[in-house]
């Protein structure tokens, strides 16, 4: 019984059982891999995955209990290698964040200069991808820390912790016919009035795009989505050139920057919602972590996240890994 076996084991399970994947990512052979995995099998006794006829089909129930305990085992072990980091290299590393495009183009960059002033060594790699995918990273130690709305929250294994709350924004031309309502009729706005255009907003997987889906299903209004996108980007220049309304995260639009739009509120449409930062449960976090998450939100101090890691998990039925919510 070895460590190489516990990551054979590790990489087959996260790789859904495709041993030719699990080799490739551990720079292996596939054989080798097999071997490996049957001379652990019957070191223990019992069989870890369910096959059919070469192939690997899924875990037995002893081997969701051996899958949990190597789990724990490499959880720890990283960790040592992480507390040897820490002490040998304080300053240095690599620091992964997995994140939104909204993040990463209207969070981040108000805070990594100042994180990279303070840390020159410290390589910073940005993973952008959709909320099952950043779940997925953290849980499988490929990011550091994760940063979105909802999803991480939901995410067994994780612990979230909020950094700012915003709210939708509607985005139109100046000549569009909403940017002649008064202050007080544009914040009163209702979604009736909202359906009689063609409206351009995110793709269902983010930035709040289910409370907008349910706003219309509660009020049983059908809108006119014309266009979806994973950006605000994207949707500000659909909405530039009139296609629609744009509906993006408060966040995305700024008035100095966004000259050729007219931004109106829709928080009393949507509500309001939170973006989060997640961490692996467990995990050893090194010390430039920390201090990214204070630069993040300054509530978030080192006891703070520190508290946060060490509390019990939540009872395993809090969610399924793989649900995708809306994120920013």
């Amino acid at each position: 019984m070895n460590l190489q076996q516990f990551r054979f084991v590790r990489e087959t399970i996260r790789r859904n059982f495709n041993l030719t994947e699990a080799a490739r990512s551990l720079y292996t052979s596939q054989p080798g891999v097999s071997k490996a995995i049957i001379e652990f099998e019957d070191e223990l006794g019992v069989r870890i995955f369910e096959r059919h006829g070469k192939r690997l089909k899924g875990l037995t129930k002893p081997g969701q209990a051996v899958s949990v305990v190597i789990d724990r085992i490499m959880r720890e072990v990283d960790n040592l290698k992480k507390v040897s980091d820490e002490f040998a290299q304080r300053d240095e590393g690599s620091l992964i964040i997995a994140c939104t495009h909204t993040q990463a183009r209207y969070l981040l960059p108000r805070v990594i200069p100042a994180f990279r002033a303070r840390f020159p060594k410290v390589h910073v790699s940005l993973a952008e991808g959709n909320p099952e995918h950043l779940a997925k990273l953290v849980l499988h130690e490929q990011a550091d820390l994760a940063i979105a709305t909802e999803t991480l929250a939901q995410t067994p294994g994780l612990v979230a912790l909020p950094v700012y709350s915003w709210e939708h924004t509607l985005v139109v031309p100046p000549d569009h016919p909403l940017t002649g309502l008064t202050s007080s009729a544009a914040r009163n706005l209702s979604l009736d009035h909202l359906a009689q255009y063609p409206i351009v907003t995110y793709d269902r997987a983010f930035s709040g795009r289910r409370a907008i889906d349910a706003a219309f299903e509660q009020a049983g209004i059908e809108p006119d989505i014309v266009l979806e996108a994973i950006d605000a980007d994207v949707i500000k220049t659909y909405a530039d050139i009139g296609l629609g309304i744009g509906i993006i995260a408060g966040v995305a639009f700024d008035p100095r920057r966004d000259k050729g739009l007219v931004g109106l509120p829709a928080g009393h449409l949507f509500g309001q919602h939170t973006t989060s930062v997640a961490i692996k449960r467990g995990v050893f976090l090194r010390d430039f972590v920390y201090v990214l998450m204070e630069m993040l939100a300054p509530s978030l101090s080192r006891d703070v996240v520190a508290e946060a890691i060490a509390q019990p998990a939540p009872p395993a039925s809090s969610g399924p890994v793989a649900e995708v919510r809306a994120v920013a």
